[in-house]
């Protein structure tokens, strides 16, 4: 693994995520709000540190809120999206900004399909 890889996951305190990869909440709100379709009342908003390394995925999944993801470091992310509903599908190229290409934030709606990948140098 890379060194940069290993530092991270030792400075950021981060676990080995059930999807695959790595996290760490780093915020929970104490507010809380009553979702609109009779879920349970739930945290206003939650944050995490995630990380891939090179060759790893995430398992396939949904959440039931929008989703805001990050680019903070490393290589572009490969953030791909399916929508059942529409029968869309989307690859988002999450990273560094570059005009036309990746960008450093992007959301994912709720209810939408979502996998992750990473395909660089951070071994």
């Amino acid at each position: 693994m890379h060194p940069r890889t290993l530092s991270l996951i030792a400075e950021l305190e981060l676990q080995p995520h059930p999807e695959g990869g790595y996290y760490r909440e780093i915020f929970r709100s104490a507010s809380q709000v009553q979702p609109g379709d009779r879920r349970a009342e739930r945290s206003a908003l939650t944050a995490i540190y995630f990380l891939l390394v090179a060759g790893q995925h995430s398992a396939w999944h949904q959440v039931l809120s929008d989703e805001v993801w990050s680019h903070l470091e490393g290589d572009a992310l490969e953030l791909m999206c399916f929508d059942a509903a529409s029968s869309h599908s989307s690859t988002i190229a999450l990273g560094r900004f570059a005009p036309g290409g990746t960008a450093p934030i992007h959301v994912v709606p709720a209810g939408v399909w979502q996998a992750r990948g990473l395909w660089g140098n951070m071994r």
